[in-house]
């Protein structure tokens, strides 16, 4: 940390002789005042200059930049595709780039499509912003911004899942120092992790090598690679896929690699509240629920089990909550293990008073 101007105003009156005044108003305590304060910037912007020129302190482009001299690049965002089903009157014209919507953001049509005799059509759409908030539950798809001729009703019958934000600053640090630090080299099961997280939409990836071991066989050859989103949950086809294909085509020649999703285990939890003054149990309900779908991603691959003490300390530090009792997770009072291929996920929670 740079000296502040105080400080190096201290010693460049420490300089002077002392039979001068130097008490603040004087004239050598006023004339070193401005160049004590120039130079405080000075430092300053030399420390920033240094700082962005390495991987631990770097951040936005700066940070790019550092680890461009590896070859990795920030995964951009993605926008959310899936398939909606639009009922309608036979004829009726679908377009491209025309749109539908969930209650909070439009998706378009990415192709033209035609209703036939069974009123119904299968349309492929994308969410014409990036990132998660186009990741919406089924059904959510029901409206159309604009009247469409012809066109009655629409839906997805899936969840949407595969709209990711841009890389975070601290997640593409993590993938550099991981390229660094660990031997990936021949095709090892460094080399498959790293592969598999070059990946846009991959969030964490585990490998294990010699893994199949069924009918007698001792493995060789074989590798497993386990993958989540960037979302921390699970991976689709289309994600899986395209792991699968860029590990193709780096892989060595030989190996027999799997790709799959990790398995993903509900968290159901319940609990009686203390409320403090001014809150209600819903308000402490939503933000409960931000807090434990932090917590469940940031152990997501790296944690073998959730920890029921953690899990209380969450609801003991959620704003409005004094006290807790009968606090359950999946209905135990334990840690829940998570095997290998697991991850957890929130399923029902149950908040009382």
């Amino acid at each position: 940390m740079s000296d502040s101007a105080e400080t190096i105003q201290s010693r460049l009156l420490g300089d002077i002789n002392p039979e001068y005044d130097k008490t603040e108003g004087s004239f050598f305590y006023d004339a070193e005042m401005p160049v004590s304060i120039e130079l405080e910037k000075s430092y300053k912007e030399q420390e920033s200059i240094f700082d962005k020129g390495f991987a631990d302190t770097a951040t936005g482009v700066d940070l790019e930049r550092v680890v461009a001299s590896c070859g990795i690049v920030r995964k951009p965002a993605t926008k959310a595709t899936s398939v909606v089903i639009i009922t309608g009157t036979i004829g009726a014209v679908i377009l491209k780039g025309d749109k539908v919507a969930s209650d909070s953001i439009n998706f378009i049509f990415t192709e033209d499509k035609i209703i036939d005799a069974t009123l119904q059509v299968s349309v492929n759409v994308e969410c014409e912003i990036e990132g998660v908030i186009g990741n919406v539950p089924v059904g959510a798809i029901k409206y159309f911004p604009i009247t469409l001729a012809g066109l009655v009703s629409v839906a997805n019958t899936n969840n949407i899942s595969n709209g990711y934000n841009a890389e975070l600053d601290e997640d593409l640090r993590i993938r550099y120092y991981e390229y660094v630090r660990t031997p990936a080299t021949s095709g090892n099961k460094w080399h498959y992790r790293n592969w598999a997280k070059e990946v846009i939409g991959v969030g964490n990836a585990k490998v294990f090598p010699l893994w199949d071991k069924s009918n007698g066989k001792d493995g060789a050859g074989t590798v497993k690679v386990v993958i989540i989103n960037s979302n921390k949950s699970a991976a689709d086809v289309t994600l899986i896929n395209a792991v699968s294909q860029h590990i193709e085509e780096e892989r060595p020649i030989g190996a027999t690699v799997t790709v799959i999703s990790a398995i993903e285990k509900t968290i159901n939890a319940t609990a009686k509240v203390i409320l403090a003054s001014g809150y209600n149990i819903s308000d402490i309900h939503q933000e409960f629920l931000k807090l434990l779908d932090n917590y469940l991603k940031d152990i997501a691959f790296a944690d073998t089990y959730l920890s029921y003490a953690k899990l209380g300390n969450i609801l003991l530090n959620t704003p409005g909550a004094l006290d807790y009792t009968d606090l359950k997770i999946n209905n135990g009072i334990s840690n829940i293990g998570l095997q290998n291929e697991e991850i957890p996920i929130i399923g029902t929670v149950e908040l009382g008073v």
